[in-house]
């Protein structure tokens, strides 16, 4: 009998809907959020349909963030000189993971861990780009995260 494939994080969570669903909820409640509300004070109307496609796009979905924006440069550069602090980051993990449960995100261990382990990384990622003031790699690859390990310590 052979095994049905291994579906990929963003088919297993659901696809584009699930993570516009995600993101509309989470954008909604971080006006709300004393820490958070200033970072998007002037967020355009658009602002959660991209990070919805840039979330699917490095969870296997199709590549609409990198066709419509320019890919994983162009999310860096959102973040450059935005001085984000470790309170913020922790906040917005906190939050983006309480609308995951309300919009009903696969809740499996296998799912959580992958995607947690995905915004751990790319929080962190914002913070440190974030302190920067100048432009990093252009050439930055965007991420690609599935059900494993990512592979190795960040190197910079």
């Amino acid at each position: 009998m052979t095994q049905p494939p291994v579906p990929t994080l963003y088919e297993w969570a659901g696809g584009n809907e699930a993570f516009e669903r995600l993101t509309t909820v989470f954008y909604e409640r971080v006006t709300a959020e004393p820490l958070l509300a200033p970072l998007f004070a002037h967020m355009a109307a658009e602002h959660p349909r991209l990070v919805a496609a840039f979330i699917a796009e490095v969870l296997g979905g199709p590549a609409l963030y990198s066709q419509e924006r320019g890919g994983h440069h162009a999310m860096i550069l959102q973040h450059l000189g935005k001085h984000l602090t470790e309170a913020q980051r922790t906040r917005w993990m906190s939050l983006m993971l309480e609308c995951a449960n309300e919009v009903g995100l696969p809740a499996d261990p296998e799912f959580r861990s992958a995607f947690v382990g995905y915004l751990e990384w790319g929080t962190r990622l914002a913070v440190i780009n974030s302190q920067l003031d100048s432009l990093p790699d252009v050439d930055s690859a965007m991420p690609a995260w599935g059900w494993g390990p990512v592979g190795g310590p960040y190197q910079g």
